[in-house]
């Protein structure tokens, strides 16, 4: 049986290759990355596991023995849920790997911005030594409302990282209890609440029909003069041009992102001119032990569906029959 694995950023396949080996399975490994590239690789694959590939309804449709498709990650928002849904494909992510490293990224993009790093770094390579930004952009946690939309995994983790700093914390998720938000120290919020009392905003939740585009003109009018907004969910959550026009009037005082619409970021995009900006290459859930765990979960979900054993992790709702 073989495993696809439609594309990956890893810098080989080994540790996959031998979990699935020892099953008695094959991997076979590409780099196809458009629909076109995709379709003809299907018909012969009995696993796929995918990174960043757009697995649409056409590349579903062309699968004839896939038992699963698995992601490398937590969010599945490249795989169609409903057309393999319908085909009975189940499709599996990664859901508990990487929680303390996009939480630690998250305290050190809002440090970075409430401390100025980044600018200081510059000025002082560039021979200036003093401040390099107004007293009034740095800002002590101590003295600020942040605000967390989503409260997933991440999402608690990060308030749990924010409490020693003595913020206040706000946290909206509609499918989160308010006594759940409470017992960790947060304060549960409507979208509107969060947005106009929050100095910071730092965005969490997963990438659906309800969440993309969240943050646009409308909700960044709302949000404080002057707030910060970071990003290290998804990059359709917020609408990029409405974010530069906010970031170049003043009215947002700063943004970290780590993913954006579209990656890689386009070589002449104006927010990459921008100085209240920090950015980084969508890393931040990287470290040697996750990436290490996200391949071999990955491959081991493979192995499972072809071996016909239960399945972990499912998000579209599919149990397959017991195959032999």
């Amino acid at each position: 049986m073989n495993v696809l694995v439609t594309d990956s950023t890893f810098p080989d396949l080994e540790i996959e290759k031998q979990i699935l080996a020892g099953d008695g399975f094959q991997l076979v490994a590409q780099q196809a990355k458009t629909p076109d590239a995709l379709i003809p690789l299907m018909a012969n694959a009995d696993a796929v596991i995918t990174q960043f590939a757009p697995i649409n309804g056409a590349v579903i449709a062309a699968m004839t023995k896939a038992r699963v498709i698995v992601r490398y990650g937590i969010g599945v928002d490249n795989v169609d849920l409903v057309a393999a849904n319908t085909r009975g494909i189940p499709v599996c992510n990664v859901p508990d790997y990487c929680i303390d490293e996009v939480a630690d990224h998250t305290l050190s993009f809002l440090l970075s911005l409430t401390r100025q790093v980044v600018p200081h770094a510059v000025a002082i390579r560039a021979g200036k030594w003093g401040l390099a930004t107004p007293v009034a952009s740095f800002r002590a946690l101590r003295d600020m409302t942040v605000g967390i939309v989503g409260f997933g995994r991440i999402g608690r983790e990060v308030a749990s990282r924010l409490k020693p700093f003595k913020c206040r914390i706000l946290v909206h998720d509609p499918v989160v209890a308010p006594a759940a938000i409470q017992a960790l120290g947060a304060e549960a919020a409507s979208l509107t609440g969060l947005l106009e009392a929050s100095d910071a905003i730092t965005l969490h939740c997963p990438s659906t029909e309800s969440t993309r585009g969240l943050i646009n003109k409308q909700s960044l009018a709302k949000m404080k003069a002057g707030a910060l907004l970071i990003n290290l969910a998804r990059g359709d959550l917020v609408i990029p041009d409405d974010l530069v026009g906010a970031l170049k009037s003043g009215h947002l005082g700063g943004a970290a992102i780590d993913v954006f619409s579209p990656e890689p970021i386009p070589a002449n995009h104006p927010i990459l001119g921008l100085e209240n900006v920090v950015l980084a290459p969508h890393i931040a859930s990287v470290s040697a032990p996750a990436v290490k765990k996200l391949r071999e979960t990955a491959a081991k979900l493979a192995a499972t569906a072809l071996k016909g054993e239960p399945l972990p992790n499912i998000v579209n709702g599919v149990i397959p029959s017991k195959k032999a």
